[in-house]
């Protein structure tokens, strides 16, 4: 059970890095970032694509494209809403949301099959909601007119963060479910090719928009060393490392444990964050996030039991 623990704390750590990306990464931009790191994921996935070819040789067009649509939502879209909530809305906000992912996703789920009473879920939403609150009550209340504005983008970009991880959610759990074969480490690698496949077909799009640094910047080392390392470290610690953690702590761990332990990413990526904008929390960040994850972790507990429940057999 300990190993199975650290490894879900190391995946949750390596999820949470990307929040730190926009900071260390120099005059590039995100989306310069998110480019490089689902390139180098991209052929992370090729590798892996090459290594059970004959799995692959079975796949259909339509597999290829539900995968690569995945990749689109759940990895290039979310990342770059995600960075973008850091950038806007600081170390404790932009967090705080994405702690919700697991819950929004449940709740999505029990809409569309009914597993949980809505009273089990009151107290749960109700402090989820009370901590989110108090979050960004004191992120306006300690902003200046600039900072607010920026909260202004920020604050939706979380949201929409949210908003496309648990669309990738429930959309690659309905795909898993039409494809019960399907080896999970190849499906895997599909969504990462396709994630590959987006970046490189947007470029040429995003650089006559002037979204992308590397035109101007170049890529010699002495400049983009930051870049190229981070963007390749994600790419192996997050999207391949993560989720083999995952899977190796989930192995290990009752359901009810590896549930909670989700809620170390917002509290990971809420410590990095911190960090790295060089200040401690405020005394209402801090209540604010203890209120949420509390909120959180009972939310998980409750669908957990209820999971539970539903797969063991009565005894006479």
């Amino acid at each position: 059970m300990l190993v199975g623990i650290v490894a879900a704390v190391l995946a949750a750590i390596s999820w949470s890095l990307c929040f730190i990306v926009p900071f260390v990464i120099g005059n590039y931009s995100l989306f310069d970032f998110t480019l490089v790191e689902f390139v180098f994921s991209g052929f992370l996935g090729i590798g892996i694509l090459c290594k059970n070819a004959k799995i692959v040789r079975m796949l259909e067009p339509s597999d290829w494209l539900a995968a690569c649509s995945l990749g689109v939502i759940g990895y290039v879209g979310y990342y770059l809403a995600v960075m973008g909530a850091a950038v806007y809305a600081g170390p404790v906000i932009a967090p705080a949301f994405l702690g919700l992912v697991p819950v929004v996703l449940a709740i999505a789920g029990n809409l569309h099959e009914r597993t949980v009473s809505w009273k089990a879920l009151a107290l749960p939403l109700a402090l989820a909601t009370v901590g989110l609150l108090l979050v960004n009550a004191s992120g306006f209340a300690e902003s200046s007119a600039s900072d607010a504005r920026s909260l202004l983008i920020g604050i939706p970009l979380a949201i929409l963060a949210v908003a496309l991880w648990t669309t990738f959610g429930l959309l690659n759990q309905s795909a898993l479910a039409k494809r019960p074969q399907m080896d999970a480490i190849v499906w895997a690698a599909l969504i990462m090719v396709g994630a590959g496949l987006a970046m490189l077909v947007f470029l040429p799009i995003g650089i006559l928009a002037g979204l992308f640094e590397i035109p101007r910047l170049g890529l010699r080392w002495e400049v983009a060393a930051p870049l190229i390392i981070w963007g390749a470290a994600l790419a192996i610690f997050a999207n391949v490392g993560g989720a083999m953690a995952w899977t190796f702590a989930s192995q290990r761990l009752p359901v009810a444990l590896s549930a909670q332990l989700i809620t170390m990413e917002p509290t990971s990526a809420t410590v990095l964050g911190l960090l790295v904008h060089r200040r401690w929390p405020s005394v209402v960040e801090v209540v604010g996030m203890a209120v949420l994850l509390t909120g959180v972790v009972i939310a998980i507990g409750v669908f957990t039991r209820s999971t539970n429940e539903a797969v063991t057999p009565a005894v006479a």
